[in-house]
């Protein structure tokens, strides 16, 4: 099942994200050229994972996909490979 929200009529902040980044084991986050892998059942610092969740503006960074138990936030120049051998 799968949702979309429009971030730019319906803003997702620090709550949106968290709760999000709460129904997910893994957190694979792309800013530039770096891709950061969090183990969020490790229970890791809120800010920690707000700062690589967040743009500038306080709100959720696009695109941000839930797939299965990985969240993935921003789209590295080389696209997230590991997505395209998921089975659909």
């Amino acid at each position: 099942m799968a949702a979309e929200v429009n971030a730019s009529k319906n803003p997702q902040g620090k709550k949106d994200a968290l709760a999000l980044a709460a129904r997910a084991r893994r957190l694979v986050a792309a800013k530039g050229t770096r891709v950061t892998e969090l183990d969020l059942g490790a229970g890791p610092p809120a800010s920690e994972v707000l700062a690589l969740m967040l743009g500038p503006t306080g709100n959720l960074r696009a695109p941000t996909m839930l797939v299965g138990d990985t969240l993935y936030v921003g789209f590295p120049k080389e696209g997230f490979a590991e997505l395209a051998r998921k089975p659909r």
